[in-house]
């Protein structure tokens, strides 16, 4: 897409995250064609939308199209903390243990282990347990999928290459939380008035959003030198990178914020606790971060450097 279109789409993705959520977000990016935008632009796609969804606070399925290809598919994603395949084929039977966003139709895909090898299954949603989750982040719509069920085999499954993209979408939209955050501690710093001036005035303000500011805009560079370098551990280091960023935003924001960023009025605690659910979806920082330790141990070899 040129700058033009690159703009139009902006725009109208940022309508459409600002006004709908769920069932209705999903209507609006396929009247849009973000998939079809999808194949044309992979990066821009998912860097736009992932990221005015997190700043919007807005939730869709977008994330079961990047795992499986599939638009519009009720795809299950790995369990929280985890990003290895939901499924174990068994024959024609597949058991399941993971979690999806807002089911809607009557089968789900799951993409399962067969021997050696990665494979997508369809199974009917009627022969697993869906259980809603509603603990830190209830909003989110997540639920919780397992159980066994006949799996009708799809095709193959790239697991690395889909967990690799899904990995950027999510750091992309922890990224588009953390900026909404640093806004909100912003305003909320310049508006307060102590001791007969505003709060930002002081130094210990100033140095948290400074931080907050320089953990975001790490985050989003290494999100840059992922797309470039199109390697799983390069999107892995970004997603934990971003999903670090984004608990230190959360930290600084609410001490600036105070008491009034306690409040179920104010829209912080909103972003908070969708980052903490977020960041352990496809590997938490610290995880994420721990396995790539454990594989330069093992290996006893630097990845190669980003592109500059």
């Amino acid at each position: 897409m040129d700058s033009a279109d690159l703009e139009l789409f902006e725009r109208s993705l940022r309508h459409a995250t600002e006004r709908h959520t769920g069932s209705e977000l999903d209507a609006a990016l396929t009247e849009l064609g973000w998939s079809e935008a999808l194949l044309e632009d992979r990066r821009a796609a998912v860097s736009i939308l992932f990221e005015l969804q997190g700043r919007a606070n807005a939730t869709s399925s977008a994330v079961c199209t990047l795992l499986t290809t599939t638009p519009g598919a009720d795809a299950v994603l790995p369990a929280l903390g985890s990003c290895t395949p939901p499924g174990e084929l068994n024959g024609d039977r597949v058991a399941v243990r993971g979690l999806a966003v807002g089911l809607r139709g009557a089968e789900l895909l799951v993409v399962a282990r067969k021997g050696d090898k990665d494979v997508v299954v369809a199974v009917p949603a009627t022969e697993l347990t869906a259980r809603p989750v509603e603990g830190v982040d209830p909003e989110l719509g997540l639920a919780e999928i397992t159980g066994t069920g006949a799996a009708v085999e799809v095709g193959p499954a790239d697991w690395s290459a889909s967990v690799a993209t899904c990995q950027l979408a999510l750091g992309h939209e922890l990224v588009g939380a953390s900026r909404r955050m640093l806004e909100l501690a912003r305003e909320h710093a310049l508006e307060r008035i102590q001791f007969g001036r505003p709060i930002a005035a002081f130094q210990a303000v100033r140095h948290r959003l400074a931080e907050t500011l320089v953990a975001i805009e790490t985050a989003d560079a290494m999100l840059d030198g992922a797309w470039l370098d199109q390697s799983p551990q390069s999107a892995a280091m970004a997603k934990a990178v971003a999903g670090r960023g984004a608990r230190t935003a959360s930290r600084h924001c609410q001490q600036v914020l105070a008491g009034i960023g306690f409040t179920t009025e104010h829209p912080l605690h909103r972003y908070i606790r969708r980052v903490l659910v977020l960041d352990e979806l496809f590997g938490s920082a610290r995880t994420l971060t721990k396995d790539l330790g454990t594989e330069l141990l093992r290996t006893r070899k630097l990845p190669p450097l980003l592109p500059l």
